[in-house]
């Protein structure tokens, strides 16, 4: 598979042989799917609480006569019947929202993504991307020249200087090949992989 190899101006300058196995699959998209939701969902926590009929605050008072009114019965305030009763089955702080993904079929998904990425031309190569300083502006203004207004870097290694750089820059993500992960390779417009992460990428996902 041929990628776009780019220069500093963002112009592709020539093409680059990426590997096959990550960069030329076919796109399976009900794959795609699940370990975009699965990923989500192990993100989750289960922070949301809700009172159930004994937990809620209320008098054990009933509220009006058995018999006689033309009402239906009722024994206490806190029935799930009731505005301001308890919840028949409350969500629990210890709810567990994750998924099991195997690790054959992510490896499968995440080289999906990459080779979908590659046919759109959404996906792109550069030979490095350093800094010889942690400044926002210098690394804003690199990639405005290169006319790069969402984009996901992944390179070899992030050191100090990119990192520092780019953590207050709104749509761009600096990451290492590790750390990529589906929801942000669909989310940005653009994909950089640098050379030296090619070769991880395809250690990882082949």
């Amino acid at each position: 598979m041929q990628l776009e190899l780019l220069n500093d101006q963002g112009q592709a300058a020539s093409k680059f042989d990426a590997p096959e196995t990550v960069f030329g699959r076919e796109y399976n998209e009900d794959l795609v799917h699940q370990i975009v939701v699965a990923y989500r969902a192990n993100g989750r926590q289960g922070t949301r609480a809700q009172k159930d009929r004994e937990q809620v605050r209320h008098s054990t008072k009933k509220p009006f006569k058995q018999k006689g009114t033309g009402r239906a019965r009722a024994g206490m305030t806190s029935s799930p019947l009731w505005r301001g009763g308890g919840r028949i089955f409350p969500n629990m702080p210890d709810e567990n929202f994750t998924q099991k993904i195997n690790k054959k079929m992510y490896r499968a998904g995440m080289a999906s993504i990459f080779s979908q990425l590659a046919r759109e031309g959404r996906l792109a190569v550069v030979d490095s991307l350093t800094l010889d300083s942690p400044k926002t502006k210098v690394l804003a203004d690199k990639f405005k020249a290169m006319n790069l207004q969402s984009v996901m870097v992944i390179a070899e290694e992030v050191d100090e200087n990119l990192y520092l750089a780019s953590r207050n820059l709104v749509n761009v993500l600096v990451v290492e090949p590790r750390y990529a992960d589906p929801v942000s390779l669909v989310h940005y417009k653009k994909v950089i992989v640098t050379k030296g992460a090619i070769d991880k990428l395809q250690e990882m996902f082949a």
